[in-house]
């Protein structure tokens, strides 16, 4: 076998891994938003969506259906969304969103991936003015058949930008019309193949060599950890 074999192992375990944090996260999107909501997706549009993401993740029927059960129970307490905010090495804005059934275990371990790799946890709101909070739809570009059109006609639903390549067309909006634009698109019984509530840095850092190592060694530390949902940085 030799080290092809061990080089080709290696992939597949990254996928693996991979896959599974994809899951992990839009598990508990689920969970989330059937606690907030209510386990019917006619009835719950944040479920709705969140159906939808495992879907563009490839994830298995039972999956979800298991996921849904388990926030239905009334022995689940549910998960705790909290964001947290500091500053990796050479001043790169960090935001990092966590769903965690532990708080105290959830901060303790991203204060220690911010003093590891040199960086510092900041407090609430030292960080949030760097970023924009918006919205983001994905849907498929063979769906539409006038795509100048179809932006004018988005304008009224809270379009806040636009842009497409060969398959998809991406859709920003406000945070505040975020609920509009998911209404426009279901109203027009397009498939939104997925979204999220994203955040936009205002201003950018751009940085080389090991400098930018550093931080991006401090990202991928925060992103391996199951209670972690996402993070964003200012870097360039």
């Amino acid at each position: 076998m030799g080290r092809i074999f061990e080089t080709r192992k290696h992939k597949m375990f990254a996928r693996f891994a991979k896959m599974s944090k994809a899951f992990n996260r839009v598990r508990k999107d689920i969970e989330i938003a059937v606690k907030a909501g209510g386990p019917d997706p006619k009835a719950n549009s944040k479920l709705r969506i969140a159906i939808q993401n495992a879907k563009s993740v490839n994830m298995p029927k039972d999956k979800v259906e298991s996921a849904i059960k388990r926030a239905s129970s009334k022995d689940t307490t549910g998960y705790q969304e909290i964001t947290y905010e500091g500053y990796a090495p050479h001043g790169v804005g960090i935001l990092v969103e966590c769903a965690t059934d532990n708080p105290t275990r959830t901060v303790a371990n991203v204060r220690h991936y911010f003093r590891k790799h040199e960086g510092s946890l900041g407090s609430a709101g030292s960080i949030a003015f760097m970023f924009e909070r918006k919205g983001l739809f994905k849907i498929s570009k063979e769906k539409i058949a006038d795509i100048d059109a179809f932006e004018l006609e988005l304008i009224d639903s809270g379009l806040d930008d636009f842009s497409y390549d060969d398959q998809f067309i991406y859709i920003y909006t406000s945070f505040q019309e975020y609920g509009s634009m998911q209404k426009a698109l279901e109203e027009r019984e397009l498939e939104i193949l997925s979204t999220e509530l994203t955040y936009i840095p205002t201003t950018t850092k751009e940085l080389s060599g090991d400098q930018l190592k550093e931080v991006n060694d401090l990202i991928e530390a925060l992103e391996d950890d199951d209670d972690i949902q996402s993070v964003y940085s200012t870097l360039q």
